[in-house]
């Protein structure tokens, strides 16, 4: 009989300890241990030298690189134009991707809609929903399907069997933390059996060529649940965020095996679903009758799409001794570097006033290009002077008060242009290779922060 072993796993962390402990010392959560047993007898020969006795004939070979056929892998592409961005280009055929996000920002209906309108047999297997409301979801969606197939089992078994013999195009796993093993004796959503179901899920797509998209819970902190390994086994890791005020969803891109991890999609949330925002520059351009101090246009890059996001800020005088730093959508730290360079370059007095920052249409940013916007908007909202709203902004600030020149400045410029910005301030040292009379938009170059000063609150 084999030797049994318990060990006890962290469900939100994965931490390991060889007893239970009520609070786990990597994550700080409470009441997270876990029971796991693993059985397993090894002979001291094997401990000692594993490979002797094994088939060397049995299994894969090493091939010398040159040998190797490279393939052109023909991508399956989603009815989702924000979904094939994100995924480079569609789904690689064989490909197992992992949709993680906050409970009820969307992960189900997105995935839901590409099952209804991909012209292929589609199984979406529900851990979490009966079949009557996955229907009434695709009525509200206003979709109906016959090449859709719902299943809901959490048996990882029976679910590849059923693929087996249905043999679609896409599988959809709603959600991974729901399925169990048969082989392991543990509780669904346990370290191990995430971790098993979603080798065995693995094994099942590189073998059959059918990809398959799971569905993740995550932590209060934002990150996947489960063990580290989950985001390691899977071959792309997407993040379904957005903020539940908010009807805008993003779709960004945290691992990409088989395309680039800096694009990033975005979604209306209506009644009848998600919508897709091919466009984000007009709908995150706020609309004002009269201009406002304490607003800057920013012209920003996430991924291939160059977008116009309007930064927020107000400056207020401080009742309290110390004076309240806030940044939405924004690196609150970036923030108070910022504050300082201006109190130290420009002789701005900052220290004791508020400072409150807002990226418009609850997305979070973090290209340093929209620096030189914020500080804009912050000088306009200390000295209450308005910016006028044809003019935006593409530049990083130094330390020093240097005015630093950003990547991809032309796709910045047409953007400003299309939209119908009249002006544009760069950094001076953008302009190598930069040829202004291509353009319709005027381009402004300043070097220093007591430039932009100059040029715009004189």
């Amino acid at each position: 009989m084999a030797k049994v072993k318990k060990i006890f796993a962290c469900t939100n962390c994965g931490a390991v300890a060889p007893k239970w402990v009520g609070k786990c010392p990597h994550c700080g959560e409470w009441n997270t241990y876990v029971e796991e047993v693993i059985s397993r007898e090894v002979t001291e020969e094997e401990k000692r030298r594993p490979w002797k006795g094994a088939d060397k004939k049995a299994g894969a070979r090493p091939v010398p690189l040159p040998e190797i056929q490279a393939g052109n892998t023909q991508r399956l592409l989603a009815p989702d134009g924000e979904l094939n961005r994100v995924l480079g280009g569609g789904i690689v055929p064989g490909s197992l991707v992992l949709i993680g996000g906050q409970p009820g920002i969307g992960k189900s209906t997105l995935l839901l809609q590409v099952a209804l309108h991909l012209k292929t047999k589609v199984l979406y297997v529900s851990g979490e929903e009966s079949d009557e409301q996955i229907k009434m979801r695709a009525d509200r969606i206003g979709e109906q399907a016959a090449h859709c197939y719902i299943l809901t089992e959490t048996n990882t078994t029976k679910i590849l069997a059923q693929a087996e013999q249905l043999d679609p195009g896409l599988i959809i796993i709603d959600s991974i933390q729901t399925l169990s093993s048969p082989h392991i004796e543990s509780m669904p959503g346990s370290v191990s059996q995430v971790r098993e179901c979603a080798g065995e899920l693995q094994r099942f797509a590189k073998e059959s060529n059918i990809p398959v998209f799971l569905i993740g819970h995550i932590t209060k902190e934002g990150s996947i649940a489960g063990p580290k390994l989950l985001e390691h086994i899977v071959d792309a890791v997407l993040q379904f965020e957005g903020d539940q005020n908010y009807t805008y969803r993003i779709l960004r891109t945290i691992k990409n095996r088989f395309g680039s991890t800096d694009e990033l999609g975005i979604y209306e949330m209506q009644a009848s679903g998600l919508r897709e925002v091919p466009n984000p520059s007009e709908l995150l351009l706020s609309q004002k009758d009269e201009d406002l101090s304490g607003s800057a246009v920013a012209a920003t890059i996430e991924g291939l799409r160059p977008m116009l996001i309007e930064t927020q800020a107000l400056v207020s005088r401080s009742v309290y001794s110390a004076p309240q730093r806030s940044a939405t959508g924004f690196d609150l730290r970036r923030l108070g570097m910022l504050l300082a360079v201006l109190e130290k370059r420009a002789g701005l007095p900052f220290f004791q006033n508020d400072v409150y920052l807002n990226i418009a249409g609850g997305i979070r940013v973090d290209d340093p290009a929209i620096d030189l916007a914020i500080i804009s908007a912050l000088i306009s909202s200390l000295e209450d002077i308005a910016i006028p709203t044809n003019i935006c902004f593409a530049a990083e600030v130094g330390l020093s008060g240097e005015i630093r020149a950003v990547n991809r400045i032309e796709q910045r410029i047409q953007e400003a242009n299309r939209l119908g910005f009249t002006e544009i301030f760069i950094s001076k040292y953008n302009l190598k290779g930069l040829d202004p009379r291509r353009y319709d938009i005027r381009i402004r170059t300043v070097g220093k922060i007591e430039e932009l000063f100059q040029a715009l609150f004189a």
